[in-house]
């Protein structure tokens, strides 16, 4: 950053926490457009889409807007400004998560139809389940056919929480293998 700039910026704050609206107004319009370049720079470094950057924008703006008096006028206005940016840059990322945007028209030919078509006919799920151990395919019957949580499927068959998902981890894993060699 140019040291000009940034002298700029704090001679700005210091007018506008005095009580001169015109220049925090002043102040704002000068910041704004290099938060906007760091927000999409971040989200993109994120691997989000930048058109999310003016939300942020806002958000930091709000924020030096409502902590502008914790700002210590002995120090420069940028580096403060800057950590605000980052720490709401950072808060959006986390409410996102982590996601990764496609664009499904790109795929539109190659997605089934009608999913209620792909379906296994109950004859052929009985079947698979039959290959697994008895406790492996009682939990995999309560949990997956029957709809039943973790913590019914338990109680039901007189087993721990843990053992149940154990065994409905296991279970799945055999049905993956066995379907993947077939």
């Amino acid at each position: 950053m140019r040291g000009r700039e940034e002298d700029e910026w704090t001679g700005l704050m210091l007018a506008a926490n005095a009580g001169d609206n015109p220049a925090y107004h002043r102040l704002l319009k000068a910041v704004t457009p290099v938060l906007r370049a760091g927000a999409r720079r971040g989200l993109a470094r994120a691997g989000q889409p930048v058109d999310q950057s003016e939300d942020i924008v806002q958000d930091i703006l709000l924020a030096v807007h409502l902590k502008r008096h914790t700002w210590d006028p002995k120090a420069p206005f940028a580096p403060w400004l800057f950590a605000i940016a980052r720490n709401k840059l950072i808060d959006a990322l986390r409410r996102r998560g982590r996601r990764i945007f496609v664009n499904i028209d790109d795929f539109s030919e190659t997605l089934p139809g009608d999913p209620v078509e792909e379906t296994v006919p109950a004859g052929e799920v009985t079947a698979h389940l039959s290959t697994l151990p008895p406790r492996q395919r009682d939990v995999l019957q309560s949990i997956a056919v029957d709809n039943a949580s973790i913590k019914e499927t338990a109680a039901k068959l007189s087993m721990t929480e843990g053992a149940v998902r154990v065994a409905l981890h296991r279970g799945l894993s055999g049905l993956a293998s066995k379907l993947r060699s077939e």
